[in-house]
C-alpha cells in the first residue's frame, strides 16, 4: 500500500514535469523542451500501464472495474492519445490541454489509493485539497520572481530611456538577462496555477458544490490565469516588447494578489 501510494505520487510529480515543458514548448516552439516533456510522458504512460495492469490484475474476481480503475483508465487513455497526436501532427495545444485534464483525472484518484475503503466525500476534498495547495504555492513563488523582475525591467528601462546613469542602474543585470529570468518564471507558475486550478474545480466537481464555480475567488482565480495565458501568448505568439509584457505581469500579479483578500468574501475555503 505504502509502494503504491509512493509510485502514484511519483507518477503525479513527473506528470506536472512533463506539463511544465510542454507548456514551455507551447507558446515558445522549443524543441528541446518538447523532447523533455515527451520523454517524462512516455514514463508517465508506462508508469500508468504497469498500475492499470496491477490493479486490474488483483482484482481480477470483480464482475466490474471500480471507479479507480476506470478513471485511471480514462487517463491512460488520454495520455496515449496526447502521446500520438503529438508525434504525428502539430497540435501543441491540443496536447497540452488534453493532459491538464489527464492530470486532473489522476489527482481525483489520489483519495482511493490501493485502500479499498470507501472515504466520505470530506477525506476525498481534503486529498484534494494537498495538491492544490502544493502547486499554488509553488505557483505563486515563481509568479512572484516574475512580478519582481517585471518591475526591475520597467524601472531599468525607463532609466536607461531617460538616459538616467545612476548608481542602482549600474548595479542591475541587463534587459535582455532580466527579461529572460522574467519570462522563464511567467512559463514556469502560469502552468502550475493551472494545474492547481485544475484540482480546485476537480474539489469542487467531486463536492458536487456546484454553485462555487461562481464564487468570487474562484472567478478571480480563472481571471489571473487568463490574464497570464494572454500575457505570454501576445509575448511569444504576438511579439509583444517586453515592457508591455512586463506591465501585464505586474497587472496579473496584482490581480492574483487581490484574490487573497477574498478568502472572507468567498465560501470556497469554508469546509463544514
Amino acid at each position: 500500500m505504502v509502494t503504491q501510494n509512493f509510485l502514484y505520487d511519483a507518477m503525479l510529480i513527473i506528470y506536472a514535469l512533463s506539463l511544465l515543458f510542454y507548456f514551455s514548448d507551447f507558446v515558445d516552439r522549443n524543441r528541446r523542451a518538447k523532447q523533455m516533456g515527451t520523454g517524462l510522458l512516455i514514463f508517465v504512460w508506462v508508469l500508468q500501464t504497469v498500475f492499470l495492469v496491477h490493479r486490474i490484475w488483483s482484482h481480477l474476481d470483480m464482475t466490474t472495474l471500480s471507479l479507480f480503475e476506470n478513471l485511471l483508465l480514462f487517463s491512460w487513455l488520454l495520455v496515449t492519445i496526447s502521446l500520438v497526436a503529438s508525434r504525428f501532427f502539430r497540435i501543441e495545444f491540443f496536447v497540452f490541454i488534453v493532459n491538464v485534464v489527464g492530470f486532473a483525472v489522476l489527482a481525483l484518484n489520489l483519495f482511493d489509493i490501493g485502500s479499498g475503503v470507501s472515504l466520505d466525500r470530506w477525506e476525498i476534498v481534503r486529498k484534494l485539497l494537498y495538491a492544490h495547495i502544493s502547486l499554488m504555492i509553488c505557483a505563486y513563488a515563481a509568479l512572484t520572481i516574475n512580478a519582481i523582475f517585471s518591475g526591475m525591467y520597467l524601472f531599468l528601462h525607463r532609466r536607461l530611456k531617460g538616459k538616467q546613469w545612476t548608481q542602482s542602474v549600474r548595479r542591475l543585470p541587463s534587459l535582455e538577462m532580466i527579461d529572460r529570468f522574467m519570462c522563464r518564471c511567467a512559463l514556469i507558475g502560469t502552468p502550475l496555477l493551472m494545474m492547481s486550478l485544475a484540482i480546485a474545480v476537480t474539489s469542487i466537481l467531486t463536492e458536487g458544490r456546484y454553485g462555487l464555480l461562481l464564487d468570487l475567488k474562484v472567478l478571480a482565480s480563472l481571471l489571473a490565469l487568463g490574464l497570464y495565458i494572454g500575457t505570454i501568448l501576445q509575448r511569444y505568439w504576438f511579439g509583444g516588447p517586453s515592457w508591455k509584457t512586463a506591465r501585464w505581469n505586474l497587472f496579473s500579479f496584482a490581480v492574483m494578489l487581490l484574490n487573497l483578500f477574498l478568502n472572507h468574501a468567498s465560501s470556497f475555503h469554508s469546509w463544514s
